[in-house]
């Protein structure tokens, strides 16, 4: 029911998507150089990397780490990619990683490839069985300001509760802390 769900949600999606990310990628171009997306290497579920795509919110040669490792992130970030970031359009791409089966439209976030100690402890309690979401429970829950072992417990946590209901619960508060943008730090 889950998938079926999700790829009625992304179809419909789709062509507005498509006409945000058109413009979208027009003021990524003409505010700094280099490609449109930036394909991320991810763990999903069971481990296995994939590449998500998001729109390019930094400049390029950025390192591949978590913004939240970055000395000064904001030397990294570009004008626009401020923008995406705080309103989450940078997360509109991932329609494709949703239809392909990689992701969810809720689930635990995808761990970057080089985020050892969360994807150790996502493994530990299982969490990695999980297909990962555009947004989660701990999206929702404190997103940038939780612990690596806060975001686990909020990901245990959805485990437990995890139902169609639930995940259009998930869904309606995202959008609500996505017009508030709390706990969004970069």
């Amino acid at each position: 029911m889950k998938r079926f769900f999700d790829i009625f949600l992304a179809l419909t999606l789709l062509f507005p998507m498509i006409i945000m990310g058109m413009a979208i990628a027009v003021f990524i171009k003409i505010s700094s150089n280099g490609p449109i997306l930036h394909w991320s290497k991810r763990i999903g579920q069971h481990n296995k990397a994939f590449l998500m795509p998001k729109f390019r919110t930094m400049k390029i040669n950025s390192p591949d780490v978590a913004t939240h490792l970055l000395e000064n992130p904001e030397n990294y970030i570009t004008k626009v990619g401020r923008f995406l970031r705080k309103t989450s359009l940078d997360e509109i791409p991932q329609l494709y990683s949703v239809i392909v089966g990689d992701m969810t439209f809720v689930g635990p976030r995808p761990a970057l490839f080089n985020q050892y100690d969360l994807i150790s402890l996502r493994t530990e309690n299982n969490v990695h069985k999980m297909v990962p979401g555009i947004t989660g429970w701990a999206q929702i829950n404190g997103r940038d300001d939780l612990s690596i072992k806060e975001k686990v417990n909020f990901d245990i946590e959805y485990i437990k509760l995890s139902s169609l209901y639930f995940d259009l619960k998930v869904l309606l508060l995202t959008l609500r802390k996505i017009f508030v943008k709390k706990g969004i730090s970069h």
